[in-house]
């Protein structure tokens, strides 16, 4: 299940109402499609997209995507670090970024013109988009693992139109998950606090 985290404001959302209602105001959705027992271990590219088919052709026609695929990032992938680079500045699309997480997890930074910084913490069962033109980067947490179902407008595919002077450098790339939750809560009922450190 995603995570959001509000760095400014010292504030984390788990519950999955809390999430909807904080990501609706800046047009970004979020659902949780079933993950458990659809899919083998060595699942092809194929066999994802053949198996989540239905929930692909509902995007599909609700979103105008043409076009969907499977992108697997492990840390066996050829210049992953290079393909890391395109994507964990901030930047825009000219059109929707649409992932559905079917392994691993990731974090979305969103920098939206009408609110704060604030990052997703997505994993397996997770779906979310970020709206065109909205400022946003992106990081693998530590296992550097996702594999994703991706929708597209354009079967090019995106391209990042980078921001001068971008924010991401004062944001940690952290990932934040239910552990890193659960001990920011119990350090705030004892009147600490737990200070995420940026990973190089």
């Amino acid at each position: 299940m995603a995570t959001v985290h509000i760095p400014d404001q010292n504030r984390n959302l788990t519950d999955a109402a809390e999430i909807l209602e904080f990501l609706r105001p800046f047009g970004i959705w979020y659902e949780q499609w079933p993950v458990a027992g659809r899919l083998a271990d060595q699942a092809t590219d194929a066999d994802i997209l053949k198996e989540y088919e239905p929930e692909i052709d509902k995007v599909k026609a609700s979103g105008g995507y043409v076009t969907a695929d499977v992108i697997n990032v492990n840390p066996n992938t050829p210049n992953l670090d290079a393909m890391l680079q395109k994507f964990n500045k901030e930047h825009t699309h000219s059109e929707d970024e649409v992932r559905f997480t079917v392994e691993g997890r990731g974090v979305f930074h969103l920098h939206p013109e009408n609110g704060p910084v604030f990052s997703v913490t997505v994993e397996s069962g997770d779906m979310i988009n970020v709206p065109k033109g909205m400022k946003h980067w992106f990081n693998l947490c530590d296992d550097r693992h996702i594999r994703c179902i991706r929708f597209f407008e354009d079967p090019t595919g995106w391209t990042p139109h980078y921001i001068d002077q971008g924010v991401h450098e004062a944001y940690s790339p952290m990932c934040f998950g239910p552990s890193y939750v659960s001990a920011a809560k119990s350090a705030a009922a004892a009147g600490g606090d737990v200070k995420p450190l940026i990973k190089t």
